[in-house]
């Protein structure tokens, strides 16, 4: 791992906020703690072992702070997992892009590319982007962070990553 954890655990939990009693998401998801969400990803068995929690008692009385860190770790986790499934070629980039890369799929998911029968869905939807962020065409890459509807929906986070994206440097 050559990007800095902490500071990555930092930068989401500033976009993601921090709920400890479950909410509905933009997209209309259950959600709680750092952007977990509920009806997609769950509390997993090892979760419900380690953690004492459920889906259900999620949404009945919510969780305490050490519950929504160790789910927060445990997404950061499932996130560089399916980055190195579906796109390993990110473990390639700098530190500062593989944080933007980090972040974006933490927020969309890794989600499916887009067939002649479905749109595409989370971070691998962006079938034009991607390609360029591999080959490090950085400004093309920005140019599609910014066509896509992500852009629109989480704003500020998106113009950061999106500077992070093109410079390769801390935001300031």
């Amino acid at each position: 791992m050559t990007y800095d954890r902490a500071r990555l655990a930092r930068e989401i939990a500033r976009d993601e906020g921090d709920k400890l009693a479950a909410y509905r998401c933009t997209q209309g998801f259950r959600t709680i703690g750092k952007g977990r969400n509920l009806d997609t990803v769950g509390i997993s068995p090892a979760e419900t072992a380690a953690l004492g929690i459920t889906v259900a008692s999620c949404l009945a009385r919510g969780i305490t702070q050490a519950q929504s860190d160790a789910l927060f770790g445990n997404d950061i986790a499932r996130t560089e997992a399916d980055l190195d499934r579906h796109l390993p070629w990110w473990r390639n980039l700098d530190p500062v892009r593989q944080r933007v890369m980090l972040n974006m799929c933490f927020n969309l998911g890794i989600g499916l590319p887009p067939t002649r029968t479905r749109k595409g869905e989370g971070l691998r939807a962006f079938v034009n982007t991607l390609p360029r962020i591999q080959r490090g065409d950085w400004p093309g890459a920005v140019a599609g962070m910014r066509a896509s509807l992500w852009h629109r929906q989480v704003g500020d986070r998106a113009e950061r990553l999106e500077a992070m994206m093109l410079t390769g440097k801390e935001p300031r």
